[in-house]
């Protein structure tokens, strides 16, 4: 496999080996050992899966305090536009982010650290988006950030389709109304 950093320390994004022939392809999307040896030092605890059609926006969100979240996400059929916002309180690239297309096609997978806030637009219709969790899923400490906030300087592209948001995503706050995560 292939890792790559980004501009943001701790931000990766993972090419795995993908084996093809005629019957189709193989590739492994998670090997504990292997990660770990690539500085993904995360146990992840739990597995999630969204579906969605095109011009869905789901995020940007995160969980606070002691049930903060690392995710290790990836596509597994359709593409979405991935993006994970620093919002680590002291960080010099607080409030930057860093976003990849990750899909069928290209299998990358993307490490979002604790301290980051994460979401994607589905730049294609029966797109099926799957994360594995380093800590479980607390109602009370889920946290959001508006995804089109003008201080994020997020270029989000541009679809032929609308935008759909859940009714709590369209209610999230801006960046400078936000509790910046803290480790």
């Amino acid at each position: 496999m292939k890792v790559l950093d980004t501009e943001i320390a701790g931000v990766k994004i993972i090419e795995p080996d993908v084996f093809k022939d005629a019957r189709g392809y193989f590739c492994e999307t998670y090997n504990a050992g292997r990660y770990k040896a690539a500085g993904i030092d995360a146990d992840f605890v739990q597995d999630n899966e969204s579906f969605s059609s095109k011009g869905v926006v789901r995020g940007l969100h995160w969980q606070a305090g002691e049930h903060c979240q690392a995710k290790l996400v990836r596509v597994i059929s359709g593409s979405v536009w991935d993006v994970a916002v620093d919002i680590r309180k002291g960080s010099p690239t607080f409030g930057r982010h860093i976003a990849t297309v990750l899909s069928a096609e290209n299998k990358r997978q993307f490490f979002i650290p604790r301290g980051f806030a994460h979401g994607f637009v589905v730049l294609e219709d029966n797109t099926l988006f799957s994360y594995k969790c380093d800590n479980l899923y607390c109602k009370e400490s889920e946290r959001g950030l508006m995804f089109n906030d003008p201080a994020l300087g997020i270029e989000w592209p541009e679809l032929d389709v609308e935008i759909m948001l859940s009714e709590k995503d369209q209610a999230h706050p801006a960046l400078k109304d936000i509790e910046p995560y803290e480790a």
